[in-house]
């Protein structure tokens, strides 16, 4: 044996130690810079620069490692560009908390100095990503990192402002927004979680004015009553004609307010009337402006009552609330309370109730753009989503988006290029401040977040550049990964601002998984104690085992539900690969990869190895580039576990021991060759472990990560051998059974007799018997075609055989009996399911013929061992006596 210098069990941390740091080194990463090869470019989702990646992101990260290694070694020139997202409230939230443990807030070190903190935090925690981006073993370009806050990015969505601005499609206006009181900030739909809230239904009478009445209204929100200017009916509700056109008082604040009638009151909801409060709610918004009424804002911003709400100014929203509840009971306004479950908002970063306010901010006009996205979903330039199933979320929220509300009332961010004029008002929007800059004011805000990351495909390559070298070569980029999460938030933005701005999609595909689970299945969170810190499971079972299992436990579109146990068998599969790998090559002496020789006399485990290597090169392929990497896994995982490590090294070794020259030459060939297939096939998954393994291999040269990716060799297809091997395998396995069964080790001789059913079956088994002694230690070994049954036999049907095991005084009758009707039976089953089949008229008809034929021949193969099987049960039951049917 050859000394071969790999420990004798698989280390994980050994193996991937400093690993990655030579990758980067090497320039392996780097696009190949031959202009004859295929582009293929993704682009990584920004991860934020807040904290720590989790589970999801390693996820993400892997799928798209796993496509770009795969690209890479296909020979195209391949470019994964790697960078971070400011994340503008998240971010800032955090510094903010930072500093609040100092006693210090942001407004005490203004804003210059404040960002400046931000920065810092930013190159905290970018460090640590990009930490945690080489321990998973992400092979991207760190020579192009982006960030959503730097110069290049900058000018992007400046140029994207000032360019929708001219357009029109962004305006300054008044309209109501969902407002985070906590931080202070406009949110966006999408940045509103709804949470069910026990609440009330608080029925009110206002007074009509003209003394001859009141009207009840129902509101779960009386606090915003102090802003109420109208009571709407609906025009169609004979109950209240009469009422159109007056006026009521508002209780509490002595108010007149007038009675319209609008089709947007639904009759059978409550009372009928409803309270207008255009400055608290987005459709009593619309309502005020088809009637002209005025908007009172009650609130400041940090959601306490200001001083239009009369005596109640200074409270918190929710003190305000149980105060004007009380007051309106002492004063009899107040008809009842029911209770009441209703859905609130809440803001998705800081937890609190959102507000519903009228504010003054920047709005993109969303028809025009979202059209664009959803005509050119009709062309043959649509995004194509895996699973297709998203496409129908992606096209029903923008065929009912709202306009965008843009900007943010924070530090954090791109400050929005606008500058108002400190005298006239004038508004002024630019790349840089006007020329006499004292008289102008820039606009505090900054922009959605979303706004910056909604170009990182196309600014991340040199856009607004059209020139810029990457743009050209790169894009359109080919993949986007991401979570099912986030298409609404940032999925659907980049579609229609690449559409707007490059007049490109962004990207071909968009791949689409789902969220990690804890075990029990519920969604990992601070809050429940239940997450998982992927580096956590690194450092226990390696980058691999993880990859491994991120790859291999859902489809595409579907949720995994994380599991140890399932890590412990990703760790044993590797450590099976380490130890076929090790033993392959400690029995090469001196031959090297430069030695192979796939011409020499070859066994017919060596063709079928060489056969089904070619199946597994094709499926796998053909998995990886429909995005099925489970399958593709499922695959990999049968093909060397069972066919290579327990089928063929086995049968290797005899020959190996005692073969001839020439067969130890092909055996050799065929480990060393299936080895490296193996290796290269499973780089893109395990990049580490095979990385390792590939460079013990003698004779190799250069990094696995840019070797040849595994192609179908039409010289290896052998379909003989193929199907000489299931017999072999088929047979092996039968008798392991029954020896098990009867309690006969493999120790022990037991005599064989095999009738095969043609004489090329004959000549096939004899041909290889030495298998058939090292596999099932048999005595007497026969096979022949006229082989009698003995009396007392076990006997099994195999494909192309039948085969007695005589085993006088040791057989049950009545066992074997149970058997072979068992056995019967799921050959009937299987007859059954293929008549079913093909007495379908449709399946006959549309179906390719190749198919139809394949279920024709399982027909005919099912009826053979049907008849087999039937002939040794009645063969049983006479044995047994037995003659009953």
């Amino acid at each position: 044996m050859t000394d071969v210098k790999m420990s004798t069990k698989y280390n994980p941390q050994a193996v991937e130690e400093g690993r990655y740091e030579k990758w980067v080194d090497s320039g392996v990463f780097a696009p190949s810079e031959d202009p004859q090869a295929e582009p293929y470019s993704i682009v990584i989702p920004p991860p934020n620069v807040t904290g720590k990646l989790h589970l999801g992101h390693a996820w993400d990260t892997t799928l798209q490692d796993i496509i770009i290694r795969q690209k890479r070694m296909q020979g195209f020139d391949t470019l994964w560009l790697p960078g971070m997202d400011h994340a503008g409230i998240a971010t800032q939230a955090k510094v903010e908390e930072k500093l609040a443990e100092q006693g210090i807030s942001r407004h005490d070190l203004g804003r210059d100095k404040f960002t400046q903190k931000v920065w810092e935090w930013k190159d905290e925690y970018a460090a640590n990503i990009k930490d945690q981006w080489g321990k998973i073993g992400l092979s991207v370009d760190y020579s192009r990192e982006r960030f959503t806050l730097d110069e290049g990015l900058n000018e992007a969505v400046k140029t994207v402002f000032i360019n929708l601005y001219e357009k029109g499609l962004i305006y300054r206006g008044e309209y109501i927004i969902n407002w985070d009181p906590k931080a202070q900030t406009a949110l966006s739909d999408i940045e509103v979680i709804h949470k069910d809230v026990q609440g009330a239904f608080y029925h009110i009478n206002y007074p009509l004015a003209d003394g001859s009445g009141s009207v009840e209204i129902a509101t779960t929100r009386p606090e915003t009553m102090l802003g109420d200017t109208g009571i709407a009916v609906n025009p169609a509700d004979e109950r209240y004609q009469h009422l159109i056109g007056k006026t009521a008082i508002l209780p509490l604040m002595d108010r007149e307010i007038p009675i319209v009638a609008d089709d947007y009151v639904d009759p059978e909801f409550g009372t009928g009337l409803v309270k207008i409060t255009p400055a608290h709610d987005p459709n009593d918004f619309e309502i005020g402006n088809r009637h002209d009424l005025a908007r009172i804002n009650v609130m400041d911003d940090d959601a306490n009552m200001n001083k239009l709400a009369g005596e109640y100014a200074g409270l918190d929203r929710f003190q305000a609330r149980k105060k004007i509840v009380a007051d309106l009971k002492e004063q009899g306004f107040l008809v009842k309370v029911d209770e009441h479950t209703h859905s609130v908002g809440h803001s998705e970063r800081t937890g609190v109730m959102v507000e519903p306010r009228l504010s003054t901010q920047w709005f993109v006009k969303m028809e025009e753009l979202s059209n664009r996205a959803l005509a050119n979903q009709k062309t043959d330039d649509r995004v194509n989503f895996v699973p297709d199933r998203f496409e129908k979320t992606f096209v029903n929220w923008m065929e009912q988006v709202h306009d965008w509300v843009i900007s943010r009332q924070l530090w954090w961010g791109h400050q929005i290029p606008a500058w108002y004029h400190n005298e006239t008002g004038e508004v002024y929007v630019g790349m840089e401040a006007p020329e006499d800059e004292e008289n102008w004011t820039q606009d505090p805000d900054v922009l959605d977040t979303w706004f910056s990351s909604a170009l990182w495909p196309f600014s991340t390559m040199g856009w607004p550049n059209t020139e810029a070298p990457d743009f050209k070569r790169y894009f359109p980029t080919n993949t986007l990964v991401t979570g099912y999460d986030i298409i609404f938030f940032w999925v659907s933005r980049m579609i229609f601002q690449s559409l707007e701005f490059t007049d490109e999609r962004p990207f071909e595909h968009v791949l689409i998984h789902g969220l990690i689970r804890a075990e029990d299945g519920q969604k990992m969170s601070k809050s429940l104690g239940n997450g998982i810190d992927p580096m956590d499971v690194v450092e226990e079972y390696g980058a691999d085992a993880l990859r491994w299992f991120l790859t291999n436990g859902s489809t595409p579109g579907q949720d995994i539900r994380f599991s140890y146990e399932k890590m412990d068998a990703a760790w044993n599969f590797i450590n099976k690969i380490w130890n076929a790998s090790r033993y392959v090559l400690m029995n090469l002496g001196d031959f090297s990869y430069q030695d192979i020789d796939l011409s020499a006399e070859k066994t017919v485990a060596d063709k079928w190895i060489l056969h089904r290597l070619n199946e597994t090169i094709k499926v796998v392929t053909d998995h990886t580039e429909k995005f099925e990497f489970s399958l593709a896994g499922k695959e990999l995982y049968a093909f060397i576990w069972d066919d290579y490590c327990n089928w063929y090294i086995e049968m290797t070794k005899e020959v190996l021991n005692d073969g001839s020259p020439e067969q130890i030459l092909s055996a050799k060939s065929t480990l060393v060759y299936a080895l490296d297939q193996i290796l290269k096939l499973l780089h893109p998954f395990m990049p580490f472990v095979t990385e390792e393994i590939y460079e013990h291999i003698p004779g190799v040269e250069g990094s696995i990560a840019i070797a040849d990716y595994p192609t179908v060799q039409d010289e290896f297809v052998d379909e003989q051998a193929s199907a000489g091997m299931s017999t072999l395998i088929e047979l092996i396995q039968v008798v392991r059974q029954i020896r098990a069964d009867v309690n006969r080790p493999m120790s022990e001789a037991i005599d064989m007799l095999i009738r095969p059913a043609t004489e090329a079956a004959e000549t096939f088994l004899t041909e290889n018997a030495s298998f058939i002694h090292r596999f099932c230690h048999p005595g007497e070994l026969v096979i022949d075609v006229a082989v009698k049954a003995p009396d007392e036999a076990k006997s099994a049907v195999v494909t192309d055989a039948e085969l007695f095991l005589p085993l006088e005084g040791l057989l049950n009758f009545e066992e074997e009996i149970d058997r072979l009707e068992k056995e019967l039976q799921k050959w009937q089953s299987e007859l059954d399911r293929v008549s079913k089949k093909l007495s379908n008229e449709k399946f006959v008809a549309n179906a390719p013929e190749a198919i139809v034929q394949e279920e024709r021949d399982k027909g005919e193969h099912y009826q053979q061992m049907y008849d087999k099987a039937e002939e040794q049960l009645d063969r049983m039951r006479e044995l047994a006596g037995d003659t009953s049917d």
